[in-house]
């Protein structure tokens, strides 16, 4: 056997780049919160959203207090990608954040890694109801505040503590408009998602 030749008796070409491994996360949270928003600050793509607008009907179901300027709302999902390296690709999948949309959230956290839970502090309960969820199912996660008009009303130890999660699960502060401050997000929940893969 020669040298362009392998085990196998076929010619040695060049070596062929494994196209990235395809990642699913979701990122989920209560009405407004950002999640649009998040998916569209990061995705390398044109993001696909189902926004409608709110219409009478709609503001008089869902609290728009502290939302004043929103007009639209996602009624079934967000979806965009991001390369993160040139081993993997992470498929973000956002969810509808109204009760009455959560029939929707088996379907789209199938086969997920893990979730974003973004969190609005001005209205944190929110987001109790995604917090449950994926204690419910095991599905890795991470709490990111969204520092609305850049700051928060609460400390990340109130915020651990109103939400009833563990030490395990990361608290911390972004800005979902900042392409930067999303990919450190969609990271820490890779990396809570491997920590459970690993232990």
């Amino acid at each position: 056997m020669t040298a362009t030749e392998t085990a196998a008796g076929a010619p040695a070409g060049p070596a062929t780049a494994r196209p990235p491994l395809p990642v699913k996360m979701v990122i989920a949270g209560g009405f407004g919160v950002g999640k649009t928003t998040a998916v569209g600050a990061i995705s390398e793509i044109e993001p696909l959203t189902t926004e409608a607008a709110i219409t009478e009907v709609a503001a008089g179901v869902d609290d728009l207090t502290h939302t004043p300027r929103k007009s639209t709302t996602t009624v079934a999902m967000d979806f965009g990608c991001i390369t993160i390296d040139p081993t993997l690709k992470l498929y973000l999948f956002g969810t509808p954040g109204q009760e009455r949309f959560g029939f929707m959230w088996d379907d789209l956290v199938e086969g997920a890694v893990g979730a974003l839970v973004i969190v609005d502090t001005r209205r944190l309960d929110d987001c109790f109801a995604a917090v449950d969820y994926f204690e419910h199912k095991g599905i890795p996660f991470a709490v990111a505040v969204n520092a609305f008009d850049g700051r928060v009303e609460h400390t990340l130890d109130e915020v651990r503590w109103a939400l009833d999660v563990s030490e395990g699960v990361p608290v911390f502060v972004f800005d979902a408009r900042e392409t930067g401050s999303v990919r450190d997000a969609l990271l820490v929940v890779m990396e809570v998602a491997l920590a459970r893969t690993e232990g």
